[in-house]
């Protein structure tokens, strides 16, 4: 089964963790969980899937989306993951939830609260990033079924996104494995080759939505309709381009620091996913926001996905990045 099939049997209003759960379980055990490494020759293709389970159900893409990150990631850094696994990446460090690890070996062991733990009540594995005794970053392993593990019900007031259950986690002595050496995690390149992978899921929500208004503007000519479609069409058009471009850039050199093409490409579709919610939303009305279930999921969900972008800081961190550098054609 494809995985274009295995959607198209599932629901697009998932009402909880536990529902994204047992489908995200469904997608490993029919092994479409497995998609090809970034840098692998075959990135575009990683995008895609990204970006099709994005299209279906942000929250199952949102579980989807860490779990084949966590895959990558263990690859990249030489280590694996058990027969029907289910992961989530937790590397989110507010000043108010850190997580400390003793290291011992490739043993680990640790404690202290990790925020925004999307799915943790209903994954069996994580990665996260926790601080050793010398405040260096290291990438741990941890098995959640197990008594050092508290799965709270806090930190997630969510309506959008609402059904990921990403709350915040408690670890008192629990046991983990130590994933590469204190910095891999950030130091690696597959660090900025998966943050594209976070956008290609945005496009692919932004083309969900996008895709009613073409259906509307195939059934009656609507001058403003149209108008909206085109706008659609240009935003679409250029945030697939550079998704594209990412994925051939990475193949060609996937052991280059990829800092900047992901800084730009996440700039780029998270501005035409913002313009698809404007134009959909103003040509369409109110309609497709109150009838339709999987119209209605999406854009309450999308614009709380795009937060994981930084928004001004991300654009800031740009400017600087290219302050020095030229435009050419």
């Amino acid at each position: 089964m494809d995985l274009k099939t295995f959607l198209d049997r599932q629901a697009t209003d998932h009402a909880n963790a536990q529902a994204l759960g047992q489908c995200l379980r469904e997608l490993v055990e029919a092994g479409l969980d497995q998609l090809p490494l970034p840098g692998s020759g075959q990135t575009l293709e990683r995008f895609q899937r990204l970006a099709e389970v994005g299209g279906h159900d942000l929250g199952l893409c949102k579980l989807f989306e860490g779990h084949t990150d966590a895959l990558a990631i263990l690859a990249q850094l030489g280590a694996s993951a058990p027969p029907s696994s289910t992961w989530g990446m937790w590397a989110a460090e507010p000043p108010n939830a850190r997580v400390s690890v003793a290291v011992r070996g490739s043993s680990a062991v640790l404690s202290g609260r990790k925020a925004w733990c999307s799915g943790a009540a209903v994954l069996s594995h994580a990665l996260l990033t926790a601080w050793d005794e010398q405040d260096r970053q290291q990438l741990v392993a941890v098995a959640l079924d197990q008594p050092g593990v508290t799965v709270t019900d806090q930190g997630w007031q969510a309506v959008g996104m609402a059904a990921t259950g990403s709350v915040e986690v408690l670890f008192d002595g629990a046991q983990a494995q130590a994933i590469g050496n204190p910095g891999d995690y950030l130091q690696r390149p597959g660090f900025w080759q998966g943050g594209i992978g976070i956008a290609a899921c945005w496009y692919g929500a932004a083309c969900s939505l996008a895709e009613r208004l073409r259906t509307h503007c195939a059934r009656r000519e609507e001058p403003h309709a149209l108008a909206h479609l085109g706008a659609v069409d240009s935003a679409l058009y250029s945030a697939a381009s550079v998704l594209r471009l990412s994925a051939s850039t990475i193949d060609a050199a996937p052991h280059d620091n990829a800092e900047l093409l992901a800084r730009r490409a996440r700039a780029v579709v998270e501005n035409a996913a913002e313009q698809i919610i404007h134009h959909v939303g103003r040509a369409l009305g109110a309609a497709p926001y109150c009838k339709d279930p999987q119209f209605a999921r999406l854009s309450a969900d999308l614009p709380v996905f795009l937060r994981q972008s930084h928004a001004e800081r991300d654009l800031a961190a740009l400017g600087q990045t290219i302050i020095q550098g030229t435009w050419t054609l």
